[in-house]
């Protein structure tokens, strides 16, 4: 958008959350670069928030309202860009529809304010970063096949504020967004009703729907919604990635999604099938990785990328962090870094491609968080059957495992991360494997899931 600029430029816009991962700041250095006069207001005080506010201390366009979200920063504004994790419920949001302020967020925003960029969103309970990031690796590394073209990564990635692409992207460029549920809302203000509902519902030109399994029950079960109501309100959201597809653009899925698809689907359907991809070389464990890297390289081909181009980037890709991602080896023990496993799906998947690989009975899990009022009933028998030991990180999720099942094999309660590795390290022998891969979520006793594991991580560096 050549004139962005002047559309944000004197608009009083109001922030609402502006965090620590990096994606706040870049939206509010963007915004403020274009001259708009910003209310920035958080939850959290000043001095949790000092990373993020250092990086804006040089802008005299903006006010801090910080501890605390105030009504008074809901009216009179042009608009309010929210954090995606922030509910639609919130009495904060209420008052700026009732003051009839547009409700944004930047992803969406982004994707209506620019013209002819190529969006290739991606989403799905897990393996939406996975497939992410191949995406973005295969065409990124052949942009000279793509005549002109600029590839950029945006939505739900770490450090990654989307709206500043507006300044570096022309028509004809490609931008690949991981996008998570609470984002996806954004597409679709007729349904949410944040906007005018005169205005037409967004979805991305290419999209991906990897998964979709329980997750954040306990945002969208905590207005008192039955499983079945929170999972049919998830769906609703996710949907949004495909519902306002036009004739010509694709969806495409793994092949348990594609039951879940509805058949007035306007858009071209694409199955991912692993069997086309049984000649590509790929680090990554698991069954499930193999179908989000079919998916990849659906999209790969819309875009003409020949297969053995594909397949270079596919041997050369050396995995995620968080994601199953190999660490180290201690004394003959594997260590595997599963971190962004924040529900107890994702953790059983993760023990399933390490037994898959002959590791049955040879994984001393650790695990444990915050409760999302998720079931943990397979989990339990997961464990019991796959498990060597256990050793548990503190958590509200924790807590109700432990009360509620009963595990058959070796398991301990630690006080921190530090001492659940070096309990797993005296469970383990050579030719085991020790896999950190929580199946909550990282709030009892972190900021976010990324500096979980990146404590993690600087723990494991030390051990000899």
């Amino acid at each position: 958008m050549n004139n962005y600029k002047q559309f944000f430029k004197d608009k009083k816009i109001t922030i609402m959350g502006l965090g620590l991962l990096g994606r706040g700041v870049g939206d509010a250095v963007f915004l403020a670069e274009c001259g708009a006069k910003l209310t920035i207001t958080d939850l959290k005080p000043s001095t949790a928030l000092r990373p993020s506010l250092q990086k804006l201390r040089k802008f005299k366009n903006i006010k801090y309202v910080l501890g605390k979200h105030r009504l008074e920063d809901f009216r009179d504004k042009d608009m309010i860009i929210k954090n995606p994790a922030i509910p639609l419920d919130s009495i904060y949001i209420k008052e700026a529809k009732k003051n009839k302020i547009p409700v944004e967020m930047d992803v969406s925003l982004f994707v209506k304010l620019t013209k002819g960029v190529v969006v290739v969103g991606v989403t799905g309970t897990r393996g939406k970063s996975m497939t992410t990031m191949l995406v973005y690796e295969i065409l990124k590394k052949n942009e000279k096949i793509l005549k002109g073209a600029e590839v950029f990564l945006g939505g739900n990635i770490k450090g990654k504020a989307t709206l500043p692409l507006l300044k570096k992207t022309k028509p004809g460029d490609i931008l690949i967004c991981e996008l998570d549920s609470w984002q996806l809302q954004g597409f679709d203000p007729i349904s949410l009703k944040l906007r005018e509902t005169s205005e037409k519902g967004i979805s991305p030109r290419i999209s991906v729907f990897t998964s979709f399994m329980p997750d954040h029950m306990n945002y969208y079960g905590s207005t008192g919604l039955t499983t079945s109501g929170a999972m049919k309100k998830y769906f609703a959201d996710k949907a949004n990635i495909f519902k306002y597809q036009n004739k010509g653009d694709v969806l495409i899925v793994r092949p348990h999604v594609k039951k879940l698809i509805p058949k007035t689907l306007k858009s071209r359907l694409i199955v991912a099938d692993v069997k086309k991809i049984a000649g590509y070389k790929f680090i990554v464990p698991g069954e499930h990785q193999r179908e989000n890297l079919a998916c990849a390289v659906e999209v790969a081909k819309l875009f003409k990328i020949p297969t053995a181009k594909i397949k270079k980037v596919i041997k050369n890709f050396k995995g995620l962090e968080g994601r199953l991602q190999y660490v180290r080896t201690i004394k003959g023990v594997k260590i595997y870094n599963d971190n962004n496993a924040t529900t107890p799906e994702a953790t059983m998947a993760g023990i399933k491609a390490l037994f898959q690989d002959g590791k049955e009975n040879k994984i001393i899990l650790i695990s444990g968080g915050a409760d999302k009022n998720l079931d943990t009933k397979i989990f339990e028998s997961v464990i019991n059957t796959f498990c060597k030991a256990v050793i548990f990180i503190p958590g509200t999720g924790t807590d109700k495992l432990l009360k509620n099942h009963k595990l058959k094999i070796p398991n301990e309660k630690v006080k921190d991360l530090k001492t659940a590795v070096k309990k797993a390290l005296k469970y383990a022998k050579a030719g085991d494997v020790i896999l950190f891969s929580p199946a909550f979520s990282s709030f009892s006793q972190f900021a976010n899931e990324y500096e979980r594991g990146d404590l993690f991580m600087k723990i494991m560096k030390k051990f000899k």
